[in-house]
């Protein structure tokens, strides 16, 4: 990341722009920073002005307690008057959801794309899982145990046990573990994971949800709900693709709807 802005509350913000044309801000998910979705402004960069950011707590932006949610969609705010006053928005899973809660707090957004935000309403159990997990992240993260919380994650995601064995081994675990205190901003971000129609209901500018044709049908359920709790909404499946999208295939889609 090579410039920085400031939050309201004084917390810094590093961010990247990259390409020509509509400005487009890309909001990343749950145990990521701005770098995950550098592919994707890469790829959007022929027609859009892509900025990637680290959301506060990760990479290299500050932090500053208590965390709220207002406070993040604050920051969106910040950058949005950084990068020259107005933008589009595209959150990635738990991303989209903090991405939809800006657009509906009236922050000066032209358009807003999300992809699979992990609203759990067709999941069976879906808010007792969310509201279990998000109690046992919060005892984790209390005992300083930063494995456990990355574990607790990676479980909700459906990894098998095996799997996760596996990524504690790997090359990649130190900085999950690093990036695993933000993993209680997303669990207040998503609440009891229920979609939240009033929130929704608010949002005053085109909305496109899109999901992957071999992501769990739940994903493509709530993905197709959002579009359609959203007074201007459209929906869209990319075929071949799961919740870890391909960059190819989800580019052509958003330069479309955001140079629309």
């Amino acid at each position: 990341m090579d410039k920085k802005t400031t939050s309201v509350d004084g917390t810094s913000l590093a961010y990247r722009v990259t390409g020509e044309g509509p400005t487009v801000i890309l909001v990343s998910g749950a145990m990521s920073t701005g770098l995950t979705l550098a592919p994707l402004a890469a790829a959007l960069a022929d027609r859009c002005r892509a900025v990637v950011y680290d959301r506060r707590g990760r990479g290299a932006s500050g932090d500053t307690v208590p965390y709220t949610v207002e406070r993040e969609v604050a920051d969106l705010a910040a950058l949005t008057a950084a990068v020259g006053g107005e933008a589009s928005l595209f959150g990635l899973s738990s991303g989209g959801a903090l991405a939809l809660l800006a657009a509906a707090s009236g922050l000066p957004v032209r358009r807003t794309a999300v992809y699979e935000v992990p609203f759990n309403d067709f999941l069976p159990q879906g808010p007792e899982r969310q509201v279990a997990y998000a109690a046992a992240l919060d005892v984790a993260l209390a005992a300083g145990d930063l494995g456990e919380a990355a574990e607790l994650f990676l479980r909700l995601t459906g990894l098998a046990e095996e799997m996760i064995r596996r990524a504690r081994q790997s090359p990649m675990w130190p900085g999950l573990e690093l990036l695993a205190p933000s993993l209680a901003y997303d669990a207040a971000l998503m609440g009891d994971g229920l979609l939240p129609a009033d929130v929704l209901a608010r949002v005053p500018v085109p909305v496109l949800s899109v999901a992957g044709s071999v992501s769990p049908e739940w994903l493509r359920a709530g993905a197709q709900a959002v579009a359609e709790a959203v007074p201007d909404g459209t929906y869209a499946v990319l075929e071949g693709q799961t919740h870890a999208v391909e960059p190819a295939a989800l580019a052509p889609v958003l330069t479309d709807f955001f140079t629309g």
